[in-house]
């Protein structure tokens, strides 16, 4: 009895670190990446292709791309997926990572109540409409969470000379989350927000929430992929995560990325070199 209840528990703990039978014989990599890949419901549209045509399983943490980065960092990724070029570059630079590939991009929309406090509806520049909403106090929800957008979203603000560290609490609201609640908490607010588009255009609880700024060049938004460095980390899975760059920077991950659509709109455009 004693033989077989230690049997039963090695059982369970093989499990749980992985290590039974189907665990050893199934591909997988892990892809730290920013909210919005996930969010947006691209991973969902791509990640079955992949796997159906390579037989590799795709596990997303899907956090904000400072995040991913400090995951990549301690090598507990194989591949990142985000959106900060300069975080990016010097994530290679400092050894972490292989190469970065360009794979797609979008763009970044100022989205705000249809009642327009600060009255910036319809503005293609977006430092200006930042100042006015900040004239205005009008609510704005930041992510506050050092993603991608979060960091776009400073150095906007930075640019109008707006001290936004020191409204925090007051017409200025971090909800220090991913976008897809970030947009909940504006919606609720009747608050102001930066937004990636993709985000946006799978985002269903709109209330009275619409497009305020859009087109300003200052707002472009590239992805990038990156190779975890396995000289640095051994244990990365280098050739499994370098067949998933090589697929989605390729002609079907680029086909993919373009045929993943809401209302005949892309979410995304395939950008890859």
């Amino acid at each position: 009895m004693t033989r077989s209840i230690h049997g039963l528990f090695a059982l369970v703990l093989a499990a749980a670190l992985g290590m039974g039978p189907a665990a050893a014989q199934e591909k997988f990599i892990t892809v730290a990446s920013t909210t919005s890949t996930q969010a947006s419901g691209l991973f969902d549209h791509i990640l079955p292709i992949f796997q159906q045509k390579t037989g590799i399983q795709v596990r997303v943490v899907a956090v904000g791309t400072g995040q991913a980065i400090k995951i990549g960092e301690k090598g507990d990724a194989d591949v990142l997926f985000v959106h900060h070029r300069p975080s990016e570059d010097k994530f290679v630079a400092d050894g972490f990572g292989v190469k970065r590939y360009d794979v797609m991009y979008n763009d970044y929309v100022v989205v705000g109540p249809k009642s327009d406090p600060a009255k910036v509806m319809g503005s293609k520049d977006v430092v200006g409409a930042l100042k006015k909403i900040a004239a205005a106090k009008a609510p704005f929800a930041s992510r506050a969470d050092d993603s991608g957008t979060h960091k776009m979203e400073l150095s906007l603000w930075k640019e109008g000379a707006i001290d936004v560290k020191a409204a925090s609490g007051t017409w200025y609201r971090e909800t220090g989350s991913g976008m897809g609640a970030t947009l909940n908490t504006a919606a609720a607010m009747n608050a102001y927000a930066l937004s990636d588009r993709g985000t946006w255009l799978s985002f269903k609880n709109r209330a009275d929430l619409a497009v305020a700024v859009e087109g300003d060049k200052k707002l472009f938004n590239p992805y990038g992929i990156i190779l975890v460095n396995p000289k640095k980390f051994p244990h990365a899975k280098a050739d499994l995560g370098q067949a998933f760059i090589d697929w989605i920077v390729g002609k079907d991950g680029q086909q993919a990325i373009a045929g993943y659509k809401i209302g005949g709109e892309s979410l995304f455009i395939p950008d890859a070199k």
